[in-house]
């Protein structure tokens, strides 16, 4: 940074939630893609693999841990640097994104267990989201105890949704402030949806936690908030229990009892005749169609929709599926360009349609060290005068244009 010159980059997979295949390591550098298949248990063991990938690479060695926080909630409001009283505000926020916020956690505590001497940041999820009006993002709720709990939707998804939008415009040759679109940002774990009017978003699927919206891996999306009592009542109250079943064992694990991830309920739905899987995949891509018909009313003239990442981005069967019949709304999909992406951003629409289907290839890697390395040089030039101050405000510039 700020030259955006990647050493490497990768994700370790197959991790955390139950899947059909092992753990694995996918990275590239400037030789190609490499598949490492390795045994983790969990994130501090995943963690450790890269650091070792890290330590046999020249230059590779970094000057800051920079984290995803999809909710900091009171306690770290807007992207920060990671202070040493910082610690005890972490364990409070566990709850409030189930899933994510614990291995988050989980890693910056090893990170200044490991590496103490390298600063750390956080970089929020939310923060995108902040344009959603309040008809949008308020809750029918007695508005005294949703004020008192800081209860109203928030979004998630919001460095990748923000990434592909600025993408999609340059693409498009659209100005950010004049695009119209829905993003699907579509994972093997979490997923959302975005509706985006003048650049900005104005409602997200998720809401006030990572929870509601789609059918995810493991996340149930949408339900009756009566069924949320009645199962509480059927676990004798333990809410504990009912918590781990919404985030940790419904969504498409749940339904199909055999992996997390659609790819593989695809690969069984399409390949036998497991009803439970073909359940599962139509009950998936149900939730995503309807929540496509009403973002595209709520965006009104929509230039494009906009799929991302890992399933948006590779699986064809998802988008011709999600577009299926949506010609009045002026979406019309070329079949064989989307069977044939091969490289990003890419057009997939039919020519005659009038809505562009752009599939985008997020990088939420970059969108946060952007944010960290401002966060960073801030930092630097606060310690260290006015005089070197004045040339790191150009690169913090640099950044910001």
């Amino acid at each position: 940074m700020p030259s955006e010159e990647e050493i490497l980059g990768g994700e370790v997979q197959r991790i955390g939630a139950k899947t059909a295949e092992s753990s694995r390591i996918v990275h590239h550098d400037s030789r190609g893609e490499i598949v490492r298949r390795v045994s983790v248990k969990g994130y501090r063991e995943a963690f450790s693999e890269v650091m070792k990938l890290l330590a046999g690479e020249s230059g590779a060695s970094p000057d800051i841990f920079a984290h995803r926080l999809v909710q900091g909630g009171t306690e770290f409001p807007s992207n920060s640097i990671i202070r040493d009283d910082d610690f005890e505000a972490l364990e409070l926020i566990k709850g409030l994104a189930p899933i994510h916020n614990p291995p988050v956690v989980e890693i910056i505590e090893e990170c200044k267990r490991g590496y103490p001497g390298i600063p750390q940041a956080v970089v929020l999820d939310t923060a995108f989201h902040s344009t959603i009006p309040s008809y949008a993002y308020t809750y029918p709720i007695p508005s005294d105890i949703a004020g008192q709990l800081g209860i109203r939707k928030y979004g998630f998804h919001g460095i990748s949704h923000q990434y592909v939008t600025r993408a999609a415009s340059d693409y498009l040759h659209i100005p950010l402030q004049e695009l119209n679109a829905v993003s699907c940002h579509l994972g093997s774990g979490g997923a959302s949806i975005c509706a985006v009017v003048g650049g900005k978003s104005v409602d997200n699927t998720m809401g006030f936690s990572p929870l509601q919206g789609l059918v995810m891996s493991t996340r149930c999306g949408d339900l009756d908030p009566a069924l949320i009592l009645k199962l509480i009542a059927y676990s004798g109250g333990n809410y504990s229990k009912v918590n781990d079943l919404l985030n940790k064992k419904s969504g498409v694990l749940g339904m199909s009892s055999i992996s997390s991830d659609i790819r593989d309920v695809i690969s069984r739905a399409t390949k036998t005749d497991d009803e439970r899987s073909q359940m599962t995949l139509d009950v998936y891509l149900w939730r995503i169609r309807k929540y496509m018909g009403a973002y595209l009313t709520v965006v009104g003239h929509a230039d494009a929709i906009v799929f991302t990442d890992t399933i948006g981005e590779s699986v064809p069967y998802v988008r011709e599926a999600v577009c299926r019949n949506l010609e009045f709304f002026g979406v019309k999909l070329d079949e064989w360009k989307n069977k044939k992406v091969s490289q990003f951003p890419t057009d997939i629409a039919a020519k005659d349609s009038r809505v562009r289907i752009i599939v985008v290839k997020t990088n939420e890697e970059l969108a946060i060290a952007k944010n960290s390395y401002e966060l960073f040089v801030s930092q630097e030039r606060d310690s260290s005068g006015s005089e070197e101050g004045e040339s790191l405000d150009e690169q913090v510039d640099c950044i910001n244009s």
